[in-house]
């Protein structure tokens, strides 16, 4: 994080709980209609996949019709709505809700590396032209992004949206909204299918397996939104359940980005996420089935719940269930490898602290792993090997090492310790 951004001092939103266009809306429900407020954003369970780019089908909705819809559940009003012209200026005031290109704006990693949608409130600063507050929550493979206030010059201002941008200026809407109840809008099976096999079919595998992490990152994020919001409505008839599923969706997530990162290297890709793909939309009514709503809905929601960002990720991934002996010298091998990665004591990795328990853990530690892994023992694992069950302990990647060594070939040795030089 720069030195001059410092977080942002907003009501207690749920950050990891949403997109970049759906999370600053949650900041102007908390703010102006008090604490919950914002998980009503959870409340429809969707798919309804939409023709997306490069022929193929997806999740994303538009910043317009997700401005239109948290309108309406969060009791937004919408006083002034405009897209700037290219190199118009944008003005401050209370409730402004901007839309721009991700690339120019220096205070997320995209900046510079990407192109994408992300929205910001830009509001009056007693102690700069204006003040952007952004509440995005995620990891990215150029470092995380975090909630900020940020205070910005005109001529900063210009520079960070030379582009035409969506400028949207919201205000309380006349009475509060009233408390939601659990929707769902799920296409049918036969559509499902069909999302599911454009994918695995699509010609260009750089091109669909791109878009696919994308798309369960979607996914997966917005049914642990709405696992959140129907624990917090007392709607949910079974906690572990659907943790369980939002887990199975992370990891869903994860194992596609693993397998985006062997198809940008040319090497073969994992055809096993396509079938979970196609298990978790199927039970995702049944994960989230409703319990009979309480005769009074809870005034507010319990601040923490076990269906949280911060809790489905320390949830360590089970281990799998492949008991192989794993040799010492590999373990010790192994271990060194992921300490170094994590930057921890790989001493603690082997007594089996679960990777995912260490501070910084994300799935681009995991891709970081892997490669090093591969490099340093000669080996290319089995592009269905590598799911979060088998990467998230020592012992666990020890056996997807074992199983990638040619037929008769020992374990891998120890690395050897390196020299200690200097001028001493």
């Amino acid at each position: 994080m720069s030195a001059d951004l410092t977080p942002a001092p907003e009501p207690q939103v749920e950050w990891p709980l949403f997109d970049c266009v759906q999370v600053n809306l949650a900041i102007l429900a908390e703010r102006w209609h008090g604490p919950g407020t914002h998980l009503d954003l959870g409340a429809v369970l969707r798919f309804r996949p939409l023709p997306g780019p490069d022929g193929l089908p997806t999740v994303e909705r538009s910043a317009a019709d997700q401005l239109a819809e948290a309108a309406r559940r969060l009791g937004l009003a919408v006083l002034d709505r405009r897209t700037t012209a290219p190199g118009g200026a944008l003005t401050p005031a209370e409730g402004r809700y901007v839309v721009a290109d991700a690339f120019h704006l220096p205070w997320v990693p995209y900046a510079g590396r990407r192109h994408m949608e992300h929205s910001f409130l830009l509001e009056p600063a007693g102690d700069a032209d204006a003040v952007v507050l952004d509440g995005y929550h995620n990891e990215t493979p150029w470092g995380s992004a975090r909630p900020v206030r940020r205070p910005l010059s005109r001529a900063e201002l210009a520079a960070a949206v030379p582009g035409p941008a969506l400028a949207v200026t919201l205000a309380p809407a006349g009475r509060p909204p009233a408390p939601a109840g659990a929707e769902t809008d799920l296409a049918d099976e036969e559509t499902a299918a069909r999302y599911v096999a454009a994918y695995a079919e699509h010609p260009d595998r750089r091109a669909a397996f791109d878009r696919l992490t994308l798309e369960t990152w979607l996914l997966a994020r917005s049914r642990k939104l709405h696992a959140r919001f129907l624990r917090s409505r007392g709607l949910l008839a079974d906690d572990s359940a659907a943790l369980a599923h939002v887990e199975a969706w992370e990891s869903l997530a994860e194992s596609v980005y693993l397998g985006y990162r062997r198809v940008e290297r040319g090497r073969p890709e994992a055809r096993e996420v396509f079938t979970r793909l196609a298990e978790q939309l199927g039970r995702d009514r049944e994960a989230f089935a409703p319990t009979t709503p309480p005769a009074t809905p809870p005034a507010t929601p319990p601040a923490t719940a076990p269906v949280t960002a911060s809790a489905t990720a320390r949830t360590a991934v089970p281990r799998p269930a492949d008991a192989t002996p794993v040799p010492a010298p590999l373990r010790a091998r192994v271990a060194a490898a992921a300490g170094a990665v994590l930057k921890t004591d790989p001493a603690a990795l082997l007594d089996g602290r679960p990777l995912a328990d260490v501070p910084g853990f994300t799935s681009f530690r995991v891709v970081e792993i892997v490669e090093r892994l591969e490099r340093e023992l000669s080996v290319e694992f089995d592009a269905d090997d590598l799911v979060p069950e088998n990467l998230h302990h020592v012992d666990g990647i020890c056996r997807i090492v074992l199983r990638a060594l040619p037929a008769g070939a020992a374990a891998p040795r120890p690395a050897r310790p390196v020299a200690r030089t200097g001028g001493n």
